[in-house]
């Protein structure tokens, strides 16, 4: 999996945040996305894929790896 995230569409809604800290943060003086962890381990897709579903934006893109 392969996740980008689109700074331009985010809303600073935090959802991503709550569902997966360890992939994704927020900038302090706009609460924009931050990306931590472009290629998360597999453990960690479920939250991933949970945080692009509920994102309010849709700002967050998943690449599935083949």
């Amino acid at each position: 999996m392969k996740i980008t995230v689109d700074e331009e569409k985010c809303c600073g809604a935090g959802q991503c945040v709550l569902i997966a800290p360890e992939v994704f943060d927020q900038r302090d003086e706009d609460g924009i996305v931050i990306l931590l962890d472009a290629a998360p381990p597999g453990d960690r897709h479920a939250v991933v894929r949970e945080s692009a579903e509920v994102c309010p934006a849709a700002a967050i893109l998943l690449t599935e790896n083949a």
